[in-house]
């Protein structure tokens, strides 16, 4: 499942979601390399990743990094 939004930074990052054995949601950012959360249900995991990549996004610019563009593609695959 992958879900867009609008992060308060203004840049819109894809994410994945998904459910883990322990039944913790779990949610990435695969253009921010490492930028990941989870939480106890969708809307706390989307929460914690929404400032995980604020937090991420405003260290890169502290350190005078680029920001990565959002530059990925996700398919279903029927196998």
């Amino acid at each position: 499942m992958t879900i867009q939004f609008v992060a308060m930074s203004q840049y819109t990052r894809q994410v994945i979601l998904y459910k883990d054995e322990d039944g913790y949601w779990v949610v990435e950012c695969p253009s921010l390399k490492g930028c990941n959360s989870q939480g106890k249900t969708k809307q706390e995991a989307l929460s914690n990743i929404k400032e995980a990549i604020a937090g991420y996004v405003t260290a890169l610019k502290e350190d005078g990094l680029l920001v990565p563009e959002d530059n990925f593609e996700t398919f279903l695959v029927v196998v």
